[in-house]
């Protein structure tokens, strides 16, 4: 059974088991993760979550991140989540299309607080979770997107379960236990990109929140069916529209790490519409243009990103909230043609009711592309035509951020800091983070996160 393969190897894994390169990949995502995290704190984002987490209170375990209030670790767990996930800024794996910080973080933060870990074994529950959610999305790519379902949501249970489980000390029969309980939870709806709703910013928290309870469960004496990835009404076939090859998950694990294959996001929106933005950036990277000069933009998109990023609404009215603006490939073309940039301030309620904005974004013509490979890695190709016929065109081989393109740790530390708003502690917390395996705990990168979060 391949949970009985993972719970073994979740078991055995000591800091020593991590590679150089694997112990620094998963400082850079935590880093990511929390620089995520107090942006939308300061900018008052996945503000319901944190209200129903702190209501729920429970016993003092753990501070959720930028928090100062001890409450019980699943509340925590939760709060952290919402808030990694809240900008739609975290990372993606292109391959699995999962945000694999957003489950994992929390998860290993919240946990390891309960149990009095040190910054090294923080960091190896972090890599473990990074590297089971990656494989577990990676062995349907684009599946459960297909179903209707958010990868996150279904990867995230089985993923907290066994970085709380790490943490928690569970043995191998508790890990499958766990694993199994865990996949009842999984699910996480997409219906929100007809609406203006922002229910896929609450996934990761539902997810951690479910898999940190697994893991109780799972050391309280309940059990979960060892077939639940791979059985006939296992995960993947309940829940993913495509063929799935369980052997991904297990081949070659604790040698290959897909932890070192995670992009980390320049724009705060969907993933998919990413390699378009980059594609329109470089037409216009050598070119002044006047937006009402533009008679067309016409962006070829991956079949698979497609319903995600272009849906009936998008490029026809304005997005109906900040966060379905993430997801409205035409309007954050447009909106990147007029400002120059896409970042925080692009998803604002003044910035998507711009009428200028919109009226580019109905110049924007989608042409239907297909190409080898997952969408999140394909290549991008843009081409602007002004009002005098001049055609200028955008070609790039994949998106900046992800692993064939990634972005370099200068560029990260800048990333953070500006989601730190440039506090002057702001180099303090990242350097503690890329060395956290020689933090005794996690109190003084709370402490910081919390007073860099705080307003003045």
């Amino acid at each position: 059974m391949i949970s009985e393969v993972l719970a073994q190897w979740v078991h055995d894994l000591t800091p020593g088991d991590l590679p150089a390169e694997v112990g620094h990949a998963t400082a850079r995502h935590l880093l990511d993760g929390v620089g995520n995290a107090i942006a939308a704190r300061r900018l008052g984002q996945g503000l319901p979550g944190w209200v129903v987490a702190d209501s729920l209170g429970g016993p003092p375990e753990a501070r959720p991140l930028t928090g100062t209030r001890a409450l019980s670790a699943p509340a925590a767990g939760m709060a952290t989540a919402v808030l990694v996930h809240a900008l739609d800024f975290d990372d993606t794996h292109a391959g699995a299309l999962v945000h694999a910080t957003a489950v994992s973080l929390p998860a290993a933060f919240t946990v390891g607080q309960r149990t009095r870990a040190s910054g090294a074994q923080i960091l190896t529950a972090a890599a473990l979770g990074l590297e089971v959610a990656c494989r577990l999305g990676l062995a349907s790519p684009h599946g459960f997107h297909s179903r209707g379902l958010h990868a996150t949501a279904v990867v995230g249970p089985p993923t907290a379960a066994l970085v709380a489980g790490h943490l928690s000390a569970l043995t191998v029969r508790e890990l499958v236990d766990a694993i199994g309980i865990a996949g009842s939870a999984s699910g996480g709806l997409l219906e929100f990109l007809d609406t203006d709703a922002d229910t896929k910013a609450l996934h990761p928290g539902t997810a951690t929140l479910n898999g940190i309870l697994a893991a109780r469960l799972a050391a309280a004496g309940a059990s979960g069916p060892p077939s639940v990835l791979e059985g006939r009404r296992g995960l993947y076939a309940a829940l993913s529209a495509r063929d799935a090859d369980p052997a991904t998950i297990t081949d070659e694990l604790g040698t290959r790490w897909e932890a070192t294959n995670i992009g980390i996001k320049p724009y705060p929106s969907c993933q998919l519409m990413h390699v378009t933005l980059d594609a329109v950036a470089a037409a216009l990277a050598d070119t002044r243009v006047d937006p009402a000069r533009i008679a067309e933009i016409e962006v070829h998109v991956h079949t698979d990103s497609l319903p995600i990023v272009c849906g009936p609404n998008a490029g026809v009215a304005a997005p109906r909230s900040t966060y379905d603006g993430k997801f409205d490939l035409p309007w954050s073309v447009a909106a990147l043609v007029h400002d120059g940039t896409v970042d925080i301030s692009t998803y604002t309620p003044s910035s998507i009711a711009r009428e200028a904005v919109l009226d580019t974004a109905r110049k924007v013509r989608v042409v239907e592309t297909t190409t080898a490979g997952p969408a999140a890695s394909a290549p991008g190709y843009a081409v602007i035509t002004l009002d005098d016929g001049r055609r200028i065109p955008g070609r790039v081989d994949g998106s900046r951020g992800t692993s064939a393109f990634p972005l370099d740790d200068a560029q990260l530390r800048a990333k953070f800091l500006a989601n730190c708003a440039g506090h002057d502690r702001g180099d303090e917390l990242a350097e503690r983070i890329f060395a956290l395996s020689d933090e005794p705990d996690l109190s003084a990168v709370l402490d910081l996160a919390a007073a860099i979060a705080t307003p003045n």
